[in-house]
């Protein structure tokens, strides 16, 4: 019994090494990749020692608490994505909404993500409008591209249909009330987004 327990202690030992050498969470299949078996992954979870925060992506369980788990876990499932609409509005303190999903941007093309959870809505743009706008944030130590917040503004006058106008409105009060406006930025987005005559006047009311 006695050589089978060293084993095990050995194993989540070296398999504790191994994540926090990468920041305290990986992927199953990064951790086979770095020579940690399957079943040592299901035991240290099993024992309360790996966190799962979705299918196929585990987390320290001694490590602080996740102050944006959905967001983290996403972004770790989905590099390629980037956080959009309501879920970057809340990002930026921008709504009184609560996203009760992640609301993902993708590439035109790009396989719709696999996720047991969080819930995800996911969206694919093409060209400049996927590509503009992404800024890299570091949230609870893991990198998540989130579209900054004009590009987020007109964003939501694109899909105002998804999110509702009254929230792209409240928005972009918000935006005027609490920060330095930059026109000529917000302005260039909504081109991109082929907004510019749906915004401009509700930006010349506010301003």
């Amino acid at each position: 019994m006695t050589p089978k327990i060293t084993r095990k202690n050995d194993a989540f030992a070296a398999t504790r090494q191994v994540f926090v050498r990468h920041g305290g969470v990986l992927r199953a299949s990064e951790a086979i990749g770095f020579g940690i078996h399957p079943r040592t992954l299901y035991a240290m979870r099993d024992a309360g020692e790996l966190e799962q925060l979705s299918r196929g992506l585990y987390r320290l369980a001694d490590l602080p608490p996740l102050g944006n788990p959905d967001l983290v876990a996403v972004a770790l499932k989905v590099p390629n994505g980037v956080i959009c609409l309501i879920s970057a509005l809340a990002w930026h303190e921008l709504t009184t909404q609560i996203p009760h999903e992640v609301y993902l941007a993708l590439p035109r093309g790009a396989e719709p993500p696999r996720l047991d959870y969080p819930p995800v809505r996911t969206l694919w743009f093409t060209g400049q409008a996927f590509t503009e706008g992404i800024v890299v944030h570091k949230v609870d130590g893991v990198p998540v591209r989130i579209y900054d917040v004009e590009k987020t503004l007109a964003d939501c006058f694109k899909y105002r249909n998804k999110v509702g106008l009254d929230t792209a409105v409240e928005a972009l009060k918000r935006y005027v009330g609490n920060r330095r406006v930059q026109v000529d930025r917000l302005m260039a987005y909504a081109r991109i987004c082929r907004v510019e005559k749906v915004m401009r006047p509700y930006l010349e009311a506010l301003l």
